[in-house]
């Protein structure tokens, strides 16, 4: 065993691409007809190799197709075995050296090692002679030491294991001659020691022994049988010693190869000469044929160039009496480009991760053509449209590397396409596809179909409801594509949001934990996270907005009068008050908005029906008509507040009037009651004779004061608005236009006769049109009433006066 090895480093340039590769040979020695799982060396020990790693690395045996299944590799072991019995005569023919050439390949990194196989020949074939009878026709006048040639026996095998030496069986006439040619073959010949006889013996018979040199020799026996015949003395010559031809492999069956031609000086039958072959290979028998009359030697057989490309025999050209002469034939077959080139995908990562960088190696194509010289030269190319290219290698190898960047979501599949043509004439091509996959990384985050989402809910829902729903999409695959909503935990009101919504993990439903009311809060916003299940997992967020609308859930509220049971109010309403005049206003609030707080005024119920209506939208209640002698001086009024919402809510207030100029009548407050409260009439007259008789002391001691401390004209006028309670107000109230909120100040003026203990009202005018100012209402008590300003005229016809300012609410 002889082992040579050497290491280059090939840099092949392709999108930055430096592949590293290394190469050594191997050559190794084995005989002939060894038994399969023979060990002939061990690969990994002779090249220095990890055994434990060729596995891993993909170890190998390439070879061609016609020698693949002779070896491989025990990938445990590293040892070089035989797979199936070699036979070096079927393998290689008559060839001095038998060599096979294999390939070892390795990968990542690539490595190519060639292994060159001597197969050494064993003594398993015996010499064998072309025909087991010879047959000769000597003439009785062939004189003492005349040369007859035999063919030489043919041994399969070669060097000392072919024919060595020859032996004659022993007889009376002939002895033997053997003689090497120039070109290493034996010349055979049958030497006359004794004349013939014909009389005495016409025919003889003896035996010819061929022996190789093999260990334990072989031999092969022809059988010599001589007719003695009248004399012969020319033998045929060939016009030349060699024939040489050459053709195509691809050539028609009768195609003539060439014409061997031989003369015999004889006339007659010694002068007719008949060709045969004489030595010739099995496989050459199957692929020519000789016309024995003419020479020709024609195909009969398939050529082919890569199976077999010399073809060399040997032509015996005898007389009619068996003088013969011979000639070599020497046929040369060219090589055709019949061969298209065969693509073989050695290795290839599938899947690949869409985040391979640039330049990475995803595969190792090799590319075979068995014709040869520039026939068996093979160009290889991959189609432009994929970001992948081919970078040549070793030899015939082509490493499949990336040359962009992926993407499963544009693209998650290739059809690679490569083609291999050859540089023959015509040139013949191949094509082989290479299906490659894209494998998903988590690159994509979830994107929400909207940039924002808005929805609309009305107050008072029932927990659990639907508000809206949120999506988004990721491209990616299975888990990475795999999308989970989530809420973000921000505060609502000081409130987690979880305390007001929720959101289905899977389907990005969003419902409502609780039931929303308007007049707390009209809106808020809540931020959806969107988390794919990736390695590491990817998140958008999308802001929800989420709109409360108002429904009529609020009654209306009344702020003036007040609720029954709280106070005691009164307006007074002089009897001169003409019709349309302003004697008091209704005010009421709601807490919803919108419609739902759009109020609207009725009466109900009146003393005198046709007396007094109210503002529709105002609330204002005015007199229909002017105030007659005949006219109850008691009226109540039952006034209905009502929103309009759908269905509409309301509120009913009562409000008292009355009808008086006097003074004096003041304490006749105490039939203003209810008739259903009849009950408690003399509890209500005793404190209104007490609140009438303190509210007269209290003025009178008023008017002394402010004429004291300041002088003013006899008239003096009083305005002005006192507001409604802050107690009034809701603490979620929200004004509305047209909602009954009075926004004017009215005014009454009072004067009061000197000669007169019980001072009588008088209507003056309204400070804003068609209205009656007012400052104060009648209540319980005289310190309820008002507060009177109001200063006494000098003048003896006037006499002291005061006024009052009745002022309704504002709001």
């Amino acid at each position: 065993m002889k082992i040579q090895g050497s290491s280059w480093l090939f840099f092949l340039f392709g999108f930055s691409v430096v592949v590293h590769i290394t190469t050594a040979d191997l050559s190794y020695s084995v005989p002939e007809e060894m038994r399969p799982g023979s060990i002939v060396g061990n690969i990994a020990k002779d090249l220095g190799l990890d055994a434990g790693k060729l596995l891993a690395r993909k170890a190998r045996i390439d070879a061609e197709e016609s020698y693949q299944h002779y070896c491989d590799i025990d990938l445990k072991t590293g040892n070089f075995v035989i797979r199936e019995r070699i036979d070096r005569e079927e393998l290689c023919g008559e060839k001095v050296s038998c060599m096979v050439k294999f390939e070892l390949v390795l990968e990542s990194p690539l490595e190519l090692h060639r292994i060159s196989l001597l197969i050494l020949d064993v003594n398993d074939n015996p010499p064998a002679f072309p025909k087991d009878t010879i047959k000769l026709e000597i003439s009785e006048s062939a004189v003492k030491g005349a040369r007859y040639r035999i063919n030489e026996a043919h041994d399969s095998d070669v060097g000392q294991n072919s024919v060595k030496q020859y032996s004659l069986q022993n007889n009376e006439h002939f002895v033997l001659s053997v003689r090497d040619d120039t070109d290493g073959s034996k010349n055979v010949e049958l030497v006359l020691d004794k004349e013939l006889d014909r009389e005495k013996e016409n025919d003889l018979n003896f035996v010819l022994i061929a022996v190789d040199g093999g260990n334990p020799q072989k031999s092969g026996t022809a059988s010599i049988h001589v007719t003695v015949l009248d004399a012969n003395d020319n033998s045929p010559l060939f016009d030349q010693a060699v024939y040489k031809a050459s053709l195509p492999e691809n050539s028609a069956l009768d195609t003539l190869v060439v014409r061997v031609s031989a003369t015999d000086a004889d006339e007659g039958v010694n002068g007719e000469v008949t060709y045969e072959f004489s030595r010739i290979s099995e496989r050459a028998k199957k692929m020519f044929l000789l016309n024995s009359k003419t020479g020709e030697i024609k195909v009969k057989g398939a050529l082919d160039f890569e199976s077999n490309s010399k073809y060399e025999m040997r032509i015996d050209a005898k007389d009619g009496y068996g003088l013969s002469s011979d000639s070599k034939v020497m046929i040369d077959i060219t090589d055709v480009n019949d061969n298209a080139p065969v693509i073989y995908l050695k290795s290839l990562s599938n899947p690949i991760p869409e985040n391979v960088s640039p330049g990475t190696e995803v595969g190792i194509i090799n590319v075979q053509d068995r014709d040869s010289e520039t026939n068996g030269q093979v160009r290889c190319s991959i189609q432009q449209n994929v970001p992948f290219k081919l970078v040549p290698s070793i030899k015939n190898y082509y490493s499949l590397v990336s040359t962009g960047q992926l993407d499963r979501e544009l693209v998650s599949d290739y059809n690679i396409t490569i083609s291999a043509t050859d540089e023959g004439s015509p040139p013949l091509s191949s094509s082989k596809s290479v299906q490659l996959s894209v494998a998903d990384i988590n690159d994509n985050p979830p994107v929400f179909e909207e940039q924002s989402y808005s929805a609309y809910v009305s107050e008072n829902n029932k927990p659990g409801s639907t508000l809206c729903s949120v999506s988004a999409r990721d491209p990616d695959w299975r888990q990475n594509g795999t999308v989970m909503y989530s809420l973000l935990g921000n505060e609502v009101n000081g409130a987690p949001v979880s305390a007001y919504v929720s959101v289905n993990g899977d389907t990005g439903l969003i419902h409502a934990v609780r039931s929303f009311d308007y007049e707390q809060f009209r809106s808020f916003k809540v931020h959806v996270m969107a988390r794919d299940n990736g390695s590491p997992p990817l998140s958008s967020n999308v802001t929800v907005s989420v709109f409360i609308s108002d429904v009529n859930d609020n009654s209306p509220q009344i702020l003036y009068p007040g609720p029954e049971g709280n106070s005691f109010m009164t307006e007074l309403v002089p009897k001169a008050a003409h019709g349309g005049s302003l004697v008091s206003k209704v005010i009421a609030v709601d807490a919803d908005s919108g419609q739902n707080a759009w109020l609207s005024y009725q009466i109900v119920k009146s003393t005198d029906p046709g007396l007094f209506t109210i503002g529709v939208h105002s609330g204002e209640i005015r007199t229909q008509r002017d105030i007659s002698e005949s006219d109850s001086m008691k009226q109540n009024l039952i006034v209905s507040v009502k929103d309009n919402g759908q269905p509409s809510l309301s509120a009913t207030c009562s409000m008292y009037l009355l009808i008086s100029d006097n003074l004096a009548e003041v304490p006749e407050l105490k039939d203003i009651s209810y008739d259903e409260k009849n009950s408690k009439l003399t509890s209500y007259l005793i404190i209104a004779l007490v609140c009438v008789s303190t509210f007269f002391l209290t003025f009178i001691i008023i008017i002394l004061g402010v004429r004291f401390c300041r002088r003013r004209k006899p008239r003096l006028l009083f305005d002005g608005a006192v507001a409604i309670p802050s107690a009034y107000l809701p603490p979620n109230y929200a004004d509305v236009d047209g909602t009954g909120t009075l926004r004017s100040a009215y005014n009454y003026d009072a004067y009061l006769t000197t000669g007169s203990r019980t001072s009588d009202f008088k209507f003056v005018s309204s400070y804003n049109d068609n209205t009656l100012p007012a400052d104060q209402t009648l209540r319980k008590s005289p310190s309820d009433f008002a507060e009177v300003f109001g200063d006494c005229d000098d003048s003896p016809e006037v006499g002291t006066c005061a006024k009052y300012s009745l002022v309704s609410c504002v709001l």
